[in-house]
């Protein structure tokens, strides 16, 4: 069975309440519950208007300081509610890592939500794409598995389509594979990115508006067709064309044949990935589909 990363620390709530107790006594009595344990971070809600996030294995350290350093300037800009850190965590005797309190953003996850009803949120999402996606300053990291140029994610994408069994249209998708790398790469400015732009890190209003985007722990500078991705992973063909319509000029051609590539590549993770995650082993097959379908 495929598992999603196992943690390093499995952290608790008795561990969350004692860091509180310790760095922000004024939160102290508030409600603790955990929603959420990824391959990266769990989080827990932290009374009504905060969440407390914390690093669940070592890789995820510096994402918790990435997210630190560059979700203020992201907020400013965006048109849709992200987790603005409002306290940055100390490791102490009990966790030793850094870890944070952030707003929380209310919402559904989109992957709880059928295509139909994730389709009132093309033009929300393409309007927090247009303002995220700005040259990056200097010192932005390079994610080395987001993106970038997507020969660099080749032989991963091979291996995975070479289980047959978990993909029985991997000829399909290996030609898919072949027209995204053999497309120019980017040669623009490193832009800003999420990284990890999917139905579960996107939150819905209840008329199914884009309410917010969640788990910026992959934020960093490349080629922003990574990001455009989520068009194949969030939308079926009707609504993935309102969305690259509402791009107009602005990306080109090339750019939509990598964000193609790119839906390839985060599908396969999630799928190869996600025996024990039936969420995000969802969001691999829908991609995978619509992939195909083009």
């Amino acid at each position: 069975m495929a598992r999603m990363p196992q943690a390093t620390i499995e952290v608790s709530a008795a561990v969350v309440h004692a860091l509180i107790r310790d760095q922000r006594p004024d939160l102290a009595g508030r409600s603790l519950v955990r929603v959420a344990n990824g391959w990266d971070n769990a989080t827990f809600r932290l009374g009504d208007d905060l969440a407390v996030r914390l690093p669940r294995r070592d890789e995820a350290v510096p994402l918790i300081l990435h997210e630190q350093q560059y979700l203020p300037g992201i907020a400013s800009r965006s048109p849709v509610a992200v987790p603005v850190p409002v306290h940055a965590g100390r490791p102490t005797s009990d966790f030793p890592w850094p870890w944070s309190i952030v707003r929380w953003v209310p919402g559904a996850e989109a992957v709880d939500a059928g295509p139909a009803d994730r389709a009132p949120a093309v033009d929300g999402l393409a309007a927090f794409l247009k303002s995220l996606h700005v040259p990056a300053a200097p010192g932005v990291p390079v994610n080395p598995v987001r993106g970038v140029p997507l020969v660099d994610r080749d032989a991963v994408v091979r291996e995975r389509l070479g289980d047959r069994e978990r993909y029985p249209q991997s000829a399909g998708l290996r030609a898919v594979w072949a027209q995204a790398c053999a497309v120019p790469v980017w040669d623009g400015p490193a832009m800003m990115l999420h990284g990890d732009l999917h139905p579960a890190n996107i939150l819905l209003a209840a008329d199914g508006s884009m309410a917010g985007v969640i788990d910026f722990g992959d934020v960093g500078a490349g080629d922003p067709a990574v990001d455009l991705a989520a068009g194949w992973l969030m939308f079926d063909a009707g609504a993935r064309q309102r969305f690259i319509g509402a791009f107009a000029t602005s990306v080109d051609r090339d750019t939509w044949m990598r964000a193609r590539g790119w839906a390839l590549v985060l599908s396969t993770a999630m799928l190869s990935n996600s025996d024990d995650n039936p969420r995000m082993f969802s969001v691999g097959e829908f991609g995978i589909r619509q992939v195909l379908a083009r």
